[in-house]
């Protein structure tokens, strides 16, 4: 058993010394310090850019609200019922819409995971060349390849975490939570819809609106240019993009609550 392994070993640091383009560690294996994978920057800034976004949403449904009602009526009790009544009936309705479209992308992810446990475990063979081959497809020569691979693949569950990782570009281990988006985008929707809310509260019925107005638009323009930023868009013609199509939303429900308004009176 002993000169198996022994041969074992001298075959693969053969391959590994047939390499093209392989280079001999630096340092001993021994020396090498195992890190555990950290969760991955983009499932990271998806969250941050959903929040974000949430909190855009509350800021532009609610001022619409607000502004159309006070286009309607001076009176602060309508106000405040109409802008509570839409907090938490947007912050509700966006936790319900994420709730329902994460569980969704859960099950593809968890179908995708189960199909790739299916493959491993009716022919481990044939998943691992499968492995190898899209590992040096990546630009590893076909012998390290084949040796990664069949060092991921000595264990079925690292063997499972590879074949997910490689191939379909995910963690097996971070599925997004269903509950979590919706608590979040909730809460983030809520956040964004109390600056209009106090804004068009807190100001002398005369001033109001205008307030309002200046309060949505900078805080559109933080947000626009933190979501540009994050997606590594031009910052400028997003910002500008989202202040621009805030406002007008506040025009126009303004101008309908003023025609109502009218009308009633």
């Amino acid at each position: 058993m002993n000169q198996l392994k022994t041969q074992t070993a001298t075959s693969e640091l053969n391959l590994l010394d047939s390499c093209e383009g392989c280079e001999r560690f630096p340092v001993q294996p021994e020396d090498l310090v195992e890190i555990a994978p950290a969760g991955t920057m983009t499932s990271k800034l998806n969250w941050l850019r959903a929040g974000v976004l949430g909190a855009n949403d509350g800021i532009v449904s609610t001022a619409g609200l607000v502004v159309g009602v006070a286009g309607a009526t001076t009176d602060t009790k309508a106000l405040l019922f109409s802008g509570i009544a839409g907090l938490v009936a947007g912050a509700l309705s966006m936790a319900a819409g994420e709730y329902v479209s994460v569980s969704t992308q859960r099950d593809a992810e968890r179908a995708a995971i189960d199909g790739q446990r299916r493959e491993i475990t009716e022919d481990p063979d044939a998943a691992q060349r499968q492995l190898a081959g899209i590992i040096a497809g990546r630009g590893v020569s076909r012998a390290l390849a084949y040796l990664t691979a069949r060092e991921l693949s000595r264990d079925p569950k690292t063997a499972l975490d590879a074949h997910v990782h490689y191939e379909l570009n995910m963690d097996a281990d971070e599925l997004t939570s269903p509950i979590q988006a919706a608590f979040a985008s909730m809460l983030s929707f809520a956040l964004g819809a109390i600056l209009p809310l106090l804004a068009i509260l807190l100001t002398p019925t005369k001033w109001a609106v205008i307030v309002t107005a200046i309060v949505v638009t900078v805080a559109l323009a933080i947000t626009g240019s933190v979501s540009a930023k994050l997606g590594g868009a031009p910052i400028l013609r997003a910002t500008i993009r989202v202040v621009l199509w805030g406002n007008i939303a506040m025009i126009v429900t303004y101008w309908i609550g003023t025609l109502v308004g009218g009308f009633a009176a």
